[in-house]
């Protein structure tokens, strides 16, 4: 599939699975505005291999999405910069480990401003330049706890959920439109963030990585291993080509057949 014409903004995207999205866009020929909280020069050297490699303009815009204001002027940049964006990945995520009865009401006001409010704010900018292109394709990365509960995370249960909803609410205002949106449900992918936890399952458990591994996912995925980030990025590159025109609202498991485990 090939994006040559293509603009796209990863929010979160200087490492893990947003990073591998960028990636994925950069080789398809896709234009892309990396963002996240680091300094510029941190981030530099990455944003500088992407396009070198893939001979393609990457930019790097660092925005705090909890803030309406930075939201602004993320997809400003974008739009005097790139001409505007033609996918959007609401990859950015905060999350909190804690019981209900204990979790910090800062915590949960800072979760929902990024994890909801900010791809509402994103979504609603982009569309008008999206209808006036007849193109958009709009990513909302979940999460299999969008679709069942777990312990000891409101705020990831609660806001990966109502991003289902806002999926089919904005595939239902744009079907005039070569406009589509879907939530992408991934499992567990081995990632900056779950890497601790493997850490931590090697050495309470005195035994091996792939041990650590095992036990990680267990009760999760039935295929015992990781979710790949090709396979979750390869699925968006299918839904922002011709394929992808009479497919909205979905929400996409890529989870190793964890729901389907039940």
């Amino acid at each position: 599939m090939r994006l040559d014409s293509r603009t796209a903004l990863v929010t979160g995207s200087t490492d893990g699975l947003g990073l591998a999205i960028v990636k994925a866009l950069a080789a398809a020929g896709c234009k892309v505005v990396m963002n996240g909280l680091a300094d510029a020069a941190v981030v530099e050297e990455t944003r500088r291999a992407v396009e070198e490699e893939h001979g393609v303009t990457a930019l790097y815009r660092r925005a705090d999405l909890a803030d309406p204001a930075e939201i602004e002027r993320l997809i400003g940049h974008a739009e005097a910069e790139l001409g505007g964006v033609d996918i959007l990945v609401n990859n950015a995520v905060v999350r909190h480990f804690s019981p209900i009865d204990t979790f910090r009401a800062d915590h949960w006001d800072r979760a929902i401003a990024v994890n909801v409010s900010a791809p509402f704010h994103a979504i609603r900018r982009v569309l008008p330049g999206m209808r006036r292109r007849d193109y958009g394709r709009i990513f909302n990365m979940v999460s299999v706890y969008g679709l069942r509960g777990t312990r000891d995370r409101i705020d990831y249960v609660a806001s990966k959920s109502a991003l289902i909803g806002m999926t089919r609410a904005v595939a239902m205002e744009t079907l005039d439109h070569d406009v589509t949106c879907h939530a992408i449900c991934p499992g567990s992918i081995l990632s900056p963030g779950t890497e601790p936890r493997i850490q931590g399952l090697m050495v309470s458990n005195g035994g091996s990585r792939a041990n650590a591994e095992r036990a990680f996912l267990q009760n999760k995925q039935p295929t015992g291993r990781f979710v790949e980030t090709a396979s979750v990025s390869d699925l968006m590159l299918l839904l922002c080509g011709p394929a992808g025109r009479d497919m909205t609202g979905s929400v996409l498991p890529v989870d190793g057949g964890w729901l389907a485990a039940g």
